[in-house]
């Protein structure tokens, strides 16, 4: 069965039925790598295409939160979710914090939808979560469709080990920041076209930390 821009159903492509579980999906796929893959002596000359197809397939089945929008919205609901405003789920599955900061810019700081509190909700004090790491590893096309395991070295930033991550190693330099109470984050209060929202962020005296270290 095709949809409208020609791609086949998913479950058809890995001949199983759409309530076959995660093994059933991941043996059906390396059966039709096996035979598909580019690099054994496949007469097909549609090989190529054939084994993207699959793993493109197996990509989106073997992914929950993929599986759940195909299932519901079929090709349709994976472009949209995948392209941002329009889609089901924006920026490809997130909430609606990046509809509005694109339609209102910075009116909310980011943080009245989504990573903020528009109610007024406490939340963990601390920085935000720093970004995720990076690396660079080279597959065989092999590896790729059938998955390896490899250890890799790279370099991060971690805890100093003299101070403990707190800055210093005199106790009574560190003070409790004045401007959130110690609790890390502050509350502003917006008000837009929308009515009044509350925002929480992190404090910008003490970098969402609750302390800081008098000299």
């Amino acid at each position: 069965m095709n949809n409208g821009e020609g791609k086949r159903d998913y479950y058809e492509v890995l001949g199983v039925p759409r309530n076959a579980d995660t093994q059933q999906i991941k043996k059906a796929y390396r059966m039709l790598a096996r035979e598909l893959h580019p690099d054994v002596n496949c007469t097909d000359p549609d090989c190529e295409e054939k084994f993207k197809e699959a793993t493109e397939a197996y990509e989106v089945l073997s992914d929950q939160e993929k599986r759940t929008l195909y299932d519901t919205y079929g090709h349709e609901g994976l472009r949209r979710g995948a392209g941002g405003a329009g889609g089901f789920g924006f920026d490809g599955f997130g909430g609606f914090g990046d509809l509005f900061e694109n339609l209102f810019g910075g009116a909310f700081g980011g943080g009245a939808f989504g990573g903020g509190s528009p109610f007024g909700r406490s939340e963990p004090a601390g920085p935000a979560r720093g970004e995720d790491l990076a690396v660079q590893v080279e597959l065989t096309l092999e590896e790729a469709a059938f998955g390896v395991e490899k250890e890799i070295t790279f370099r991060a930033h971690g805890t100093c080990q003299t101070c403990e991550g707190k800055g210093t190693t005199d106790p009574s330099s560190v003070k409790t920041c004045a401007e959130c109470g110690g609790l890390g984050r502050v509350r502003t209060i917006r008000r837009t076209m929308l009515g009044q929202f509350v925002q929480t962020g992190p404090c910008p005296r003490c970098a969402g930390q609750g302390l800081i270290i008098e000299s």
